[in-house]
Formats: C-alpha cells, structure tokens, sequence
C-alpha cells in the first residue's frame, strides 16, 4: 500500500483523510496538535512540526512516502513543496513558486506586474519604513504579518499614532524578518476555489463570507455567493494569468476576495492548500463536486478527469459555532427554529473546555440548506443566536 504524508491532522483535516484513504493510501498525518480529531481517522500519527520544512524533509525520506499532501495551514503547503521539491515527488509547485503565492509581500508583487486587482501595498523592515510609506497610501491602512492567515498579527489604522503599536504587533506574530501596509479595501467578503488542471479552471465555487467578533477571521460561508457573473469571469481569468505566469501544477487555487462597490473583486489572500473548518465539504454538499479527492489527486500526482457538478440548488451554508464571553463551557444550545435547516454538524468541544480567547474559538461546525431565499435571508443573521455557546454561570 502507497504511504502518504499528510501534514496536518485536526478536524480541518478530515475531508482530506476520508478521501486519501478511499483512494488506498496508507495515511500518516502529522503535526503537533496531538489530540486533532482527525489523526484518529488516519492509518498513523507521527509528531512532527510541519512548519519545519527540513523536519518535514527528513520524516518524509525516513518513511519512505511516495505521496505529501498539505494540510489546511500556508505553512503545510510550503513544507510540502519544499519537501516535494528536494525528494523528486509530484504534485507541487516549486518551494520558491509556493512563497511567491502564500507570502503576501510577493503575491502583491506579483499580482501588480500581471494587472491584477491588489491592494497597494509595501514591505517594511523597520518603523520609519512603514510611517514612510502609510504617508504615501489613504488611511484606513491594515498592518499585516506576510506569513499568517485567519487574521493573526493583523491590525487596522484609522491614523498614523496608531501604526507603530501595530507594527510591533506584526513583527511579533511573523517568522519573517519584515511586514506589510497595505491601504483598506472596502466592499463585501467573498472566497472563490478553482480547481485548475492544465492551466485552465475547470472548476470554480464562490461563495459569500460571515464574520463575527473578529473581523479579520472568518467564521461562516454562505453559496451561492451575491457576485455577478462577470466579477466571476474576471476572477477566473485572474487565476489563469496566475496559473501561466507562475506554471502552476494542477490542484485548488483559492481565493479571498473583496468586492468593491464597481463590481471589481480585489484578491486579498490566495493559497494552493486546502481552505480550513471543512470548507470543502460545503462545496461538496452544495454541487455534489468530489473536491477532496481531487485536490488530494493533484498533490499526489494523478491526473483527473474533468469534473462532473452540478450548480448549488437552494442555499448551503456552513456555520463555525464561537463564542460570545470567556469562560467555562455548559454546552452548545441549538433552538428547535433552526434544526429542520440542520444537515450535517461537528462538534468538538467537551462541557468544562475553558475559553479564554473569544476572537479565535470555535467550539464546532454546523452546515445548513435552506431551500428558499426567503428562509436563507431570515435565519442567516440570526445564526450566532439560534445556535450558541452557553457558558457555566458561577452560582
């Protein structure tokens, strides 16, 4: 049995063992989350830091794998590629192609010498850079660290007092050695996933993003997406300006998108990994599209056929359950309104799990269908009240 490497291992990662192991492979995830629920689906778990790419290197050649997937983590990619790249395995880009994507310093570069929608942006190393160079962009300004995601280290300015404390705070999160300002960009939030094969989208999926007390993280995704047809068209054909440029291999390229009001979508993230809280698995509930499979085929190598989906009918929507105060979880309360909308849910907290850190936990995942646009309207806002969080109350 052919061995894969997968980096990753949490509740994220789920979709993508199902399917690596459907497609009879001996499935050995890694990374130092040890209790993630989905190690406990693989065939084996190694602890490993998969964010050190030269530790990723040397499990992999120990193991002897023909196969390495990434997780749904930039830093799981770039270890993939790395190790890919010096192990002679398919399915990857190159190391430096993979920076030139996850690194959002190089992926603004990039993006403007193609003409495609960026925010303006600049690299700075030290403080002076960046009061320089917020003096040549419009505030609001958002300080970010090039190599997270999920809104670490990132801070929005209203004014330039506020520039140097989010520096430091950007400084602070990054493994680099620098950080980036780039001017605000207003609009609604959106992901768009293309799966290419041969430079071309054969597959993409749009979708409409949810926040909730932290507006940098995104804690909900809702399809079809409010985006016309032509912002969609761009879109794809931005990802295959990239795909020419860059001689991207076949797999996902996802996107996160601000659409302006002029109906310009502005890229703001991209990456070549497999998006987070069972993403994937929403596309795959809304258009029946084998997604995992795929994106688990193209990091291993194999070349699919062209998909087979069908559009979304009705309205999909997966729901990330946070919270609203610290403390000790009760339990998580789902109003009887809202479970007939109900189709799938993953929970992973347990009653008495402390929460300290309401912008980051997430204690579950619930996807939803609702056949109207007249319920999916009604219940879309109400969400974060029908299904919530109770925390023990001190007697």
């Amino acid at each position: 049995m052919k061995k894969m490497l997968l980096l990753g291992g949490s509740h994220a990662e789920i979709p993508i063992i199902q399917a690596a192991k459907s497609m009879g492979y001996y499935v050995i995830t890694t990374g130092n989350q040890i209790d993630g629920m989905g190690h406990a689906l693989a065939d084996e778990y190694i602890n490993c830091d998969f964010s050190d790419k030269e530790a990723i290197l040397s499990l992999a050649k120990k193991i002897q794998v023909e196969a390495i997937c990434s997780g749904c983590n930039d830093f799981a990619y770039l270890s993939a590629a790395y190790a890919c790249e010096k192990l002679g395995l398919p399915g990857h880009d190159s190391y430096e192609t993979a920076k030139k994507i996850h690194h959002k310093d190089k992926y603004r570069d990039l993006a403007c010498r193609l003409n495609i929608a960026t925010p303006k942006a600049q690299k700075c190393r030290t403080i002076e850079e960046m009061l320089t160079a917020c003096k040549r962009l419009e505030f609001p300004v958002i300080v970010k660290p090039v190599d997270l995601t999920g809104g670490k280290g990132m801070t929005r300015c209203e004014k330039l007092e506020q520039v140097e404390e989010a520096f430091a705070k950007a400084m602070f999160a990054t493994r680099e050695d620098y950080v980036v300002v780039e001017e605000f960009i207003m609009g609604t939030n959106h992901g768009f996933s293309a799966y290419l094969q041969e430079g071309k989208v054969t597959f993409c999926f749009v979708d409409n993003e949810q926040y909730y007390h932290n507006p940098y993280l995104v804690s909900g995704a809702s399809t079809p997406g409010d985006v016309s047809e032509e912002a969609i068209k761009q879109l794809r054909e931005d990802c295959e300006t990239l795909a020419k440029a860059l001689q991207l291999k076949d797999g996902i390229l996802h996107i996160q998108f601000i659409l302006k009001k002029d109906n310009t979508p502005v890229i703001i993230e991209v990456c070549r990994r497999t998006p987070g809280d069972l993403y994937v698995h929403l596309v795959e509930i809304a258009t029946g599209f084998g997604y995992s499979e795929y994106i688990v085929a193209a990091e291993a190598g194999i070349k699919m056929p062209l998909p087979v989906f069908r559009n979304a009918n009705g309205f999909y929507v997966r729901h990330c359950v946070m919270a609203d105060e610290t403390g000790e979880i009760e339990k998580v309360f789902i109003d009887t309104e809202i479970k007939p909308y109900i189709v799938e849910k993953l929970f992973w907290y347990k009653k008495g799990d402390k929460i300290e850190d309401i912008l980051k936990y997430k204690a579950g995942i619930v996807f939803l269908y609702f056949e109207t646009a007249n319920d999916y309207r009604k219940y879309l806002n109400r969400l974060t009240t029908l299904i919530k969080i109770q925390i023990k109350k001190e007697i």
